[in-house]
């Protein structure tokens, strides 16, 4: 495929992007930036923490996002990937519940958890984020492949992109992310 055409067909699927609830309904993706972004000054003001998961390509997404968060956003943003903490929980707990287990025992009913898997079937990234439910944190999902994954039906907000091809469903992730922190710099 051209660059052309592969570009083309990356605006495609960042014009149909869809962001819903939990329960199913499409929301609109500037009201859901909106809402992001005061969930943002509401975790800044209250000292909160973001937390951004991913694995692989998704991990080294959310490894930039949290950059951006702190560098442009002055917020306290983290990944749970670092080496040595998350060997600790997977040994002790399994890859699938790593994250959870750090989630349940460190994260605050202020914060925030934004989720990223391209599949939306990771095991341990849906854990994390049913952990998270489970204290009361607001979350934001990004998913892709099927529209029926499981991290799409979990998060306050979900953004699903209509794609089976990892590198455009993680370059759409990262637009997505890129996106809202740059509103950051007009605040």
């Amino acid at each position: 495929m051209a660059i052309g055409q592969a570009a083309a067909d990356f605006a495609n699927l960042l014009n149909n992007s869809v962001f819903t609830d939990a329960h199913g309904q499409h929301l609109d993706g500037e009201t859901v930036i909106q809402q992001l972004l005061a969930e943002f000054a509401r975790v800044r003001e209250q000292q909160a923490k973001i937390m951004v998961l991913g694995n692989g390509g998704s991990a080294a997404i959310a490894s930039h996002v949290i950059t951006d968060l702190r560098n442009v956003g002055g917020l306290c943003a983290l990944t749970l990937h670092e080496a040595a903490p998350l060997t600790c929980f997977t040994n002790d707990f399994g890859y699938e519940q790593a994250f959870a287990k750090q989630i349940a025992a460190f994260a605050n009913p202020d914060d925030l958890l934004i989720a990223i898997s391209s599949s939306g079937q990771s095991l341990n990234i849906v854990n994390a984020v049913l952990a998270a439910n489970a204290k009361g944190l607001p979350v934001m999902t990004l998913s892709g492949f099927k529209a029926d994954n499981p991290l799409r039906k979990l998060g306050r907000w979900n953004c699903w992109l209509d794609s089976s091809h990892y590198g455009m469903v993680e370059l759409g992730h990262l637009f997505v992310l890129h996106h809202i922190t740059d509103h950051l710099l007009r605040k």
